[in-house]
C-alpha cells in the first residue's frame, strides 16, 4: 500500500483539522513530515510513502506505545493514526543538544525518566537488532565491505536480552524535551528490550566520557551503577555498529 495524497488531503480525515495550515519540516529519512497549525492548536503530521515494516513499528502499534507513555507523562498525544498517516500534539518545549548531556542534574532528570520508560508494560515484540542490521545493508549502495562485515559479526554476536522492558531505542537529544518535564519523541522504534541498549544509546552516540557515563549509570541504579560498566559497553558496541550500518544506507 502507498499514498501520494498531500497534507491537505490528508488532514481532510482528521475532525479539526480540515484546512489547517502546514509547513514542511526537515530531517525525515522514512516518512515526508509537516508541522501542522489549526489556529488554536498545533501538531505534526507524517505521512509514510507505504505501510511500514521492522525494524520500524507498525503506525498502529508506535501509537499504541506512544498513548502508554502519554499517560505517564513521557510523549505528546497521538491525535490520529492509519497505516501510513500518523499526527501527534506538538510539544512546547527546549529540545536537548549534547550540551544538556554536560550538565549531572539533567543525567539526573533523565535517569529518572529512562526508569518511568522502562517500567511501561511490555509490547509483546522484542527489538531484532540483526534483522535491522540485514535491512540496513540491503539498502547500501557502495560501503566496505569488510567494515560492513565486522558490523553484523559484532551485531550478530550480542547477548540477547535477558531482562526485556519497554525502550525506546532512538534516544539522541533530538529526541528528548523540557516541557518543562522531560519527554520523548519518535517512538517508532519502541519495543521491549534491553533496558541498556537505551543507555547506551545515549552513551555512545554523544561520546559520553567514562565520567559522565558513570554518573549516569549511577542515577539509573540509585548509586550502583560501577559494576554495570560491561553490560553498558556490549550494547554499546551493537549500538554502534547498527549507526553505522544506518548511517551507510542513507541516501
Amino acid at each position: 500500500m502507498t499514498t501520494n495524497k498531500t497534507p491537505a488531503d490528508t488532514l481532510l480525515m482528521v475532525p479539526g483539522w480540515e484546512g489547517a495550515e502546514y509547513c514542511e519540516l526537515s530531517g525525515g529519512f522514512s516518512n515526508r513530515t509537516y508541522l501542522v497549525d489549526n489556529g488554536t492548536a498545533r501538531a505534526v503530521l507524517k505521512v509514510d510513502d507505504s505501510c511500514r515494516n521492522p525494524p520500524y513499528n507498525e503506525r498502529a502499534i508506535e501509537a499504541h506505545i506512544q498513548t502508554l507513555a502519554a499517560d505517564r507523562g513521557l510523549a505528546g498525544r497521538v491525535l490520529f493514526v492509519s497505516d501510513t498517516v500518523y499526527m501527534t500534539e506538538y510539544l512546547e518545549g527546549v529540545i536537548w543538544s549534547g550540551e544538556h548531556l554536560e550538565d549531572n542534574a539533567n543525567l539526573d532528570v533523565l535517569a529518572a525518566g529512562l526508569k518511568k520508560l522502562h517500567a511501561l508494560p511490555l509490547t509483546g515484540r522484542t527489538f531484532d537488532a540483526t534483522g535491522a542490521a540485514r535491512d540496513y545493508v540491503q539498502q547500501i549502495a557502495d560501503a566496505d565491505p569488510e567494515m560492513v562485515g565486522e558490523c553484523l559479526r559484532r551485531i550478530e554476536a550480542g547477548p540477547l536480552p535477558h531482562n526485556l522492558c519497554c525502550c525506546h531505542n532512538d534516544l539522541v537529544v533530538a529526541n528528548i524535551i523540557n516541557t518543562p518535564e522531560i519527554r520523548f519523541l519518535d517512538w517508532e522504534y519502541a519495543c521491549d528490550n534491553d533496558p541498556f541498549f537505551d543507555l547506551a544509546t545515549v552513551v555512545a552516540h554523544h561520546e559520553l566520557t567514562t565520567e559522565q557515563s558513570d554518573y549516569l549509570l549511577d542515577a539509573y541504579f540509585d548509586g550502583d551503577g560501577k559494576r554495570w560498566r560491561e553490560q553498558l559497553a556490549r550494547q554499546a558496541s551493537i549500538y554502534e555498529a547498527l549507526l553505522w550500518l544506518w548511517e551507510a544506507a542513507r541516501p
